[in-house]
């Protein structure tokens, strides 16, 4: 039997999102015949920790529905047997990459695809803590429903189950990669409050995240659109098109790789930094690998605790470090494009070693730029002030470390992919889990 991954990586209170996907998951194993391994990565508190044990306890169970709910310790001792089997150089520095202190939304999604590997699943589907499904006549509308028919089929197959295809014949013969959605709801990132206080400055914000030499007709259109979704689109049928999925047209809180993807490259594990989880999107598209991309859009909302202070100037940190990651993923991205097709080896599968090059060369680039980017960031928020100023004064007073963290966070990351093969071949024992649902 098939089996897939849908994962919900969380660090915070969230028993009403478990239970919502967990119906997700009955419905994509109901509806396909497929097993679905339902994988909670999960380094809440401890107080957060015992809620979701008992939100898991309550879910009813469902056939074809696996239940795994890992908490931090569970993970960690998964990784070592990993990493152990793999005898990957500086096995200690790689745990941490895996598994680091801080926040990392690479990290977390680079665990499920591991865990997916070794639980022989084909594909990994993502869902975020604070995103909720969208309703039609009452019922939920699952993204599974399009991932789950299209992924791994030839393009050609699928195509006829397609709203439209902009695919051009030469591609057909691959397999769809990739399949995605975005949201709808309250923006990506919290940059309202900005728009709000002076469109101006939220102008030269959002623009620090643009490609230098972007023309200046794109540059407007991209700012007008970044972090924004699919707005405020109201589900009411299914649109599904076949193409080579643009990047800023999904969200990683709806989507769902291949095994052909994440079996041959990690996402990039820097700490406190948005957006670092969004490169195999970016590589899917440079690489001309087939996608689907479909309207049933997730909706986001914020957090209370984003919105305090203490969760307000660690999230201006994690977009510091977006801005300033923002030209190295570029100067690979640019690479990838140039290449494309040719990212591919004979068997159609991405040429890990190659991309790993374009990152390591990343790290060389002049920090100049960067440094230029924390100045416009300073300006702006003391512009701002109120509790902006507590952020710049806390960006100005961390300055070169973060000019000296986002080289190494490429660095880092080149040395995750180099470790990945030995990673994701290194067979061990299903981890141990709570189980809920087993289907003999």
């Amino acid at each position: 039997m098939r089996r897939v991954c849908l994962t919900l990586p969380t660090d915070r209170a969230c028993a009403e999102t478990i239970a919502a996907t967990a119906a997700e998951a009955a419905y994509g194993a109901r509806r396909f015949g497929v097993e679905v391994h339902l994988l909670i990565l999960d380094t809440s508190d401890a107080e957060t920790l015992a809620g979701h044990r008992k939100a898991v306890a309550a879910l009813a169970p469902a056939p074809g529905v696996v239940v795994h709910h890992l908490d931090g310790a569970q993970q960690r001792a998964f990784l070592r047997q990993v990493i152990g089997r793999s005898g990957v150089a500086e096995a200690d520095r790689v745990l941490d990459l895996m598994l680091p202190t801080g926040v990392s939304y690479g990290a977390c999604t680079n665990r499920a695809f591991l865990f997916a590997q070794h639980l022989g699943c084909t594909s990994v589907h993502r869902r975020d803590s604070d995103s909720r499904y969208q309703e039609l006549d009452r019922r939920p509308v699952h993204p599974i429903r399009h991932e789950l028919a299209a992924l791994g089929r030839p393009a050609a197959e699928v195509a006829p189950l397609m709203s439209r295809s902009r695919l051009a014949p030469a591609h057909a013969h691959r397999p769809v990669a990739m399949v995605g959605g975005s949201f709808v709801g309250e923006m990506s990132v919290d940059l309202e409050e900005i728009n709000r206080l002076d469109p101006e400055v939220y102008r030269e914000v959002v623009g620090l995240s643009i490609p230098t030499g972007c023309p200046e007709i794109w540059r407007n259109n991209l700012i007008a659109e970044s972090f924004r979704g699919a707005g405020a689109a109201e589900f009411l049928g299914d649109h599904t098109t076949l193409t080579h999925v643009s990047p800023n047209q999904v969200d990683m809180c709806n989507i769902a790789f291949g095994r052909e993807v994440y079996g041959r490259l990690p996402l990039p594990p820097a700490t406190d930094t948005i957006g670092s989880d969004y490169f195999l999107i970016n590589l899917v598209h440079r690489a001309q690998l087939p996608g689907v991309l479909h309207n049933r859009h997730i909706v986001n909302y914020h957090t209370g605790e984003r919105r305090t202070d203490r969760g307000f100037l660690a999230y201006q940190v994690r977009l510091a470090k977006f801005f300033l990651a923002t030209p190295y993923l570029d100067a690979v991205y640019t690479r990838l494009a140039g290449v494309g097709a040719a990212l591919l080896d004979a068997e159609g599968l991405v040429r890990a070693e190659l991309v790993a090059g374009f990152v390591r060369d990343s790290v060389r680039l002049d920090r100049t730029g960067n440094a230029d980017r924390l100045e416009v960031l300073d300006r702006c928020y003391r512009r701002l002030g109120g509790r902006y100023t507590a952020a710049a004064d806390l960006l100005a007073a961390r300055r070169e470390e973060l000019l000296d963290r986002a080289a190494r966070d490429m660095a880092d990351y080149a040395l995750l992919i180099d470790a990945w093969a030995a990673l994701t071949r290194s067979r061990v024992l299903q981890p141990t889990a709570p189980r809920v649902g087993v289907t003999p």
